[in-house]
């Protein structure tokens, strides 16, 4: 829609318009009928994880009426954690799932509004900002981007071929099928979520390989003494997988290893490979529109607010230091009430 002007015809009458004919020509303009169809939200986020949530609580207690739309992973990857042990409020630890789904119905108590829905473009060019969800178009005031980050690859053969098949990123939501019990597995990575994986994965497999490229975890202390004092948990020091095996029998029976230190390689069975070595910003679509850093992150240029003015942003797709839950929450807390303090400026 371009901003004030319109390719409806308009017949002066004697009185300046004929109104008969305005009102005739906007009924049967396209373009007209198209906008009114349209929903026109005050705010829309993007993505479903605490910062999310929170933003959706706080713009919904502002009477906004947010909508929020929870793309392919609704609650985000803290769904997949077993147990959260550091967020406040919960002193013997909750669910990751429970967590998302506790603050989903504390914002929807509020009014604020789900859609399942996948954004697949955005056009920040023009305010109202235009969104493409699963092919419709959805118009907003202001957006807040709370769309987290995902998993990172390792880029090595047999990887891409052999994901579900024992490759997985998410050993809550796998580590318990029958395929990995009573099974040597591996883990990939040195920081807490390998730990966690870990550590999670004692529950099933007959051992755990915590395969990592430094000779020390880089987890938080009590984390790592956590992980190493477990007797199923074998670490593997200076090392890197450089193979998946094995793409012939359509299924991982091990993994190739490379001794960084030696340059020493060898063949280690598993039945399952389970990699967390990060995540990378999920931003792809605001490419060229957004602010990002090098990596992919999202540079707000005031408070939460982007490059964009009524374009927010909260939670991992931002902050590549932190990436906590909690910290997540707060920022989601920041960019609501940004939204909201930028649309009573437009008197809104």
């Amino acid at each position: 829609m371009n901003s004030g002007t319109s390719s409806i015809p308009v017949t002066a009458g004697a009185s300046g318009f004929d109104e008969k004919n305005l009102i005739s020509a906007a009924l049967v303009s396209g373009a007209f009928a198209d906008y009114l169809s349209r929903p026109m939200e005050k705010v829309v986020i993007i993505g479903s994880g605490p910062a999310g949530w929170t933003a959706a609580l706080y713009t919904a207690r502002a009477q906004l009426a947010p909508l929020v739309l929870t793309g392919k992973q609704p609650g985000g990857l803290l769904t997949t954690t077993s147990i959260v042990e550091n967020f406040p409020g919960f002193p013997e630890g909750v669910d990751g799932y429970e967590l998302m789904m506790r603050m989903q119905k504390q914002a929807e108590r509020f009014g604020a509004k789900t859609s399942f829905g996948v954004v697949e473009s955005v056009d920040f060019s023009q305010r109202p900002f235009t969104l493409i969800v699963d092919g419709e178009k959805v118009l907003a005031e202001t957006v807040v981007i709370a769309t987290g980050a995902g998993h990172k690859h390792l880029g090595v053969p047999g990887e891409p071929e052999l994901e579900t098949k024992g490759v997985t990123y998410c050993a809550t939501c796998d580590g318990a099928l029958p395929v990995f019990r009573n099974q040597p597995l591996v883990v990939v990575g040195g920081g807490d979520s390998a730990c966690e994986e870990a550590l999670y994965l004692t529950r099933f497999a007959s051992e755990v390989f915590l395969i990592h490229r430094r000779d020390t975890l880089r987890a938080s202390k009590i984390m790592a003494e956590r992980t190493l004092s477990n007797p199923k948990i074998k670490p593997i020091w200076d090392s890197a997988v450089t193979k998946v095996l094995d793409l012939t029998q359509g299924k991982v029976t091990g993994v190739k290893l490379k001794n960084l230190k030696t340059d020493a390689e060898s063949v280690l069975p598993c039945a399952g490979v389970f990699i967390a070595i990060g995540h990378v910003p999920n931003t792809e679509i605001f490419k060229g529109q957004i602010t990002t850093d090098e990596n992919g992150f999202i540079v707000p240029l005031k408070g939460t607010m982007t490059n964009v003015p009524g374009v927010f942003v909260a939670g991992d797709c931002a902050d590549h230091v932190y990436r906590q839950a909690i910290t997540a929450a707060g920022a989601g807390c920041a960019a609501a009430i940004d939204a909201e303090r930028f649309l009573a400026a437009e008197n809104q």
